[in-house]
């Protein structure tokens, strides 16, 4: 087992680290309030006096308890202007005081916090003990304190004694696996060292403070100047800037980029919850990412090393990506497949590259990931791109790794998603996957320019439908405290009403632990029916009356059949299907709009619906259980 093997299976450990002219811990502690969205059991802090002093506190449980861990022994023995901080699952060892970050070396002046997974730590950790060293934790992370340390001093003949930078890049030259490092050491009390692989790590650039850390909320109070690290990089930074070079001290060209959000965007903004602002924070979400995409009479990407004639020569597209980001490409798949006469296969990418799928040079793969860093979406566009695939990603987050090793990309610019359970983020990807089909048919001529033109003004008409369905809120959510009893519900759609049943039901499980499902309402009398029993909650997600006819009759015939065994329905259908009323125990009506388009507002009154029925039930639907933000580790 391995440090953070929770984040192996849901998300990432918090990281900030800070050089300046600030108290050091302030700034930290800030920062990893903000980092408090992604889920941790413990969390700790390290301080640089200036003075040849290093000093750590770390506790178990939620930050509350590292703060009164601090005034219990004195902030004013952690003052310094560099430092850094950590919050952490629990891995291999018991979420404990010992087992937090940061951890040190035998002498204490080295401290190291750590995301990721080092798979060779068994090996390490072996080596180490042979040499006399007695490890304190359980913990992989404490391994590469005593071995940066002993590069430092000279222990390890790597070359690097008193050169702490050089010592960080030998020790990651000998570590497997994913992971970001974060080190500092008493001698050197003016500079902190970071070092990066396979997990997201960004440097925030101010006037005389530098920051690095694994989210731009660390430190979006300070300032939106970053610079994203590469895979295998390390960068040095102190109060006067960075400098960046791979892992064998080569210096490495940057990218920097502007966040294009501020403070205000990562607050409450009033509402109880992040996930409650983020809902409403839709219909702004989707024009974003609309906002100056159709130029001159086409369809254009925000990133595009591809020509007209590649996208000519596509023959079959891929989407790959994971949770809400798949259901966003099961969406695509529908839209992409009527407009652009292109067979598309839509792909956990968990799955993707052990299966051997058979990919060429007139192969896109469309990578959509909210964070850009999701680690198995990131492997499946490395297997792509190895068998020749060009590779477009979806993806919320400017200098990310997966738009960096992409060939297009497209932005969604929703702003920052604090919220686990992802909600503008999935509106604005399933948004993006509209303008991608877009733009392939646009450049291989399956619509004219008047018709793409169309289309686009029908999207650019959703924000205010979105808008509309916010208002049906209040409805949503007394019926969501009446059905917070209920032990499962089901969910049932066809066409693109399908992936938004797959949606709702992984909101609902996501956040109010209950058992739910998504079916294709076709199948229901293939096995799903079986499910069925007297005062049993089913969503039913209907098509238009008018542009999907005949799989309306269908479903209110799927309707008829569960109502006769029992079932409380809950129909979400377009303004005026008076058809549907007499079958629809509750009733929630949203605008008429385009049958592709529908899930752009059929999917709100089930975030809704969940996150209600969560609060009912004394949830914290910022922080579902066992989940987190971003997974950065396979």
């Amino acid at each position: 087992m391995t440090e953070c093997w929770l984040a192996t299976l849901f998300g990432v450990c918090g990281i900030v680290g800070y050089v300046g002219n600030k108290q050091a811990l302030d700034v930290v502690l800030d920062g990893l309030r903000r980092l408090e969205y992604r889920g941790y059991d413990s969390s700790g802090v390290a301080v640089l006096d200036g003075a040849g002093g290093l000093a750590v506190e770390r506790r178990a449980g939620q930050l509350g308890n590292l703060e009164a861990r601090l005034d219990e022994v004195g902030r004013d023995s952690l003052r310094g202007t560099a430092g850094m901080g950590h919050t952490r699952w629990a891995t291999h060892g018991a979420p404990t005081d010992r087992n937090a970050h940061p951890h040190v070396d035998t002498t204490g002046r080295v401290a190291v916090v750590h995301n990721g997974i080092i798979e060779n730590f068994g090996v390490l950790r072996a080596e180490l003990e042979r040499s006399g060293v007695e490890l304190a934790s359980d913990t992989d992370t404490e391994t590469t304190a005593h071995l940066i340390a002993r590069a430092y001093d000279g222990v390890d003949d790597h070359g690097t004694a008193g050169d702490l930078a050089a010592s960080v890049r030998a020790v990651c030259r000998r570590l497997e696996g994913a992971f970001t490092l974060v080190v500092t050491h008493a001698d050197v009390p003016g500079r902190v060292i970071a070092a990066r692989r396979s997990s997201p790590l960004v440097v925030g650039v101010g006037e005389g403070e530098t920051f690095v850390a694994s989210d731009v909320a660390a430190f979006i109070e300070h300032t939106r100047d970053a610079v994203e690290l590469g895979q295998d990089q390390v960068v040095e930074i102190d109060d006067a800037g960075y400098r960046v070079t791979d892992f064998h001290g080569v210096d490495v060209e940057t990218r920097p980029f502007h966040v294009d959000w501020d403070m205000d965007a990562a607050e409450k903004g009033g509402h109880e919850y992040f996930m409650l602002k983020e809902i409403e924070e839709q219909p702004e979400a989707l024009a974003n990412t609309l906002r100056g995409h159709f130029v001159d009479g086409r369809v254009v990407l925000d990133e595009q090393r591809l020509a007209d004639q590649d996208l000519r020569d596509i023959d079959k597209v891929f989407v790959v990506a994971c949770g809400s980001a798949y259901h966003s490409g099961l969406v695509a798949k529908y839209a992409i497949e009527h407009w652009c006469r292109l067979p598309v296969e839509v792909e956990l990418a968990s799955e993707f590259r052990y299966r051997d799928p058979v990919l060429d040079r007139d192969t896109l793969v469309v990578a959509v990931s909210q964070s850009g860093e999701t680690a198995d979406t990131l492997e499946a566009i490395r297997h792509a791109r190895e068998q020749k695939a060009r590779v477009l990603a979806v993806c919320n987050t400017n200098g990310a790794q997966i738009p960096r090793e992409s060939d297009a990309v497209l932005y969604t610019h929703a702003g920052p998603e604090i919220g686990v359970a992802s909600t503008k983020a999935f509106l604005a990807q399933v948004a993006a996957n509209y303008l991608v089909g877009l733009a392939l048919a646009s450049a291989r001529g399956t619509k004219y320019p008047d018709e793409v033109a169309r289309e686009f003004a029908e999207l650019e008409a959703m924000p205010q439908a979105v808008s509309t369905v916010l208002g049906t809120a209040p409805q949503v959510r007394e019926l969501a405290r009446d059905l917070a009893t209920a032990k499962a519900v089901l969910f049932l759609g066809r066409h693109v009403g399908y992936p938004v049943a797959l949606e709702g039901a992984l909101k609902l499980k996501e956040l109010a632990y209950m058992h739910a499902e998504g079916f294709a309402a076709g199948e229901l009398k293939h096995g799903p029916i079986a499910l069925i029993e007297e005062g049993l909650p089913v969503v039913v997600v209907m098509p238009s009356p008018k542009g999907r006819a005949v799989l309306h009759s269908k479903l209110l015939s799927n309707i008829r059949e569960i109502q006769a065994r029992g079932a409380r329905t809950i129909v979400i259908a377009e303004e005026g299907d008076d058809t549907v009323r007499p079958f629809a125990d509750h009733l929630i009506e949203i605008p008429a709009v385009p049958t592709l388009l529908q899930p752009l507002v059929s999917t709100i009154p089930l975030q809704v619906l969940a996150a209600e029925i969560a609060r009912a039930k004394g949830y914290d639907v910022d922080k579902p259980r066992n989940l987190a933000k971003s997974v950065t580790v396979e």
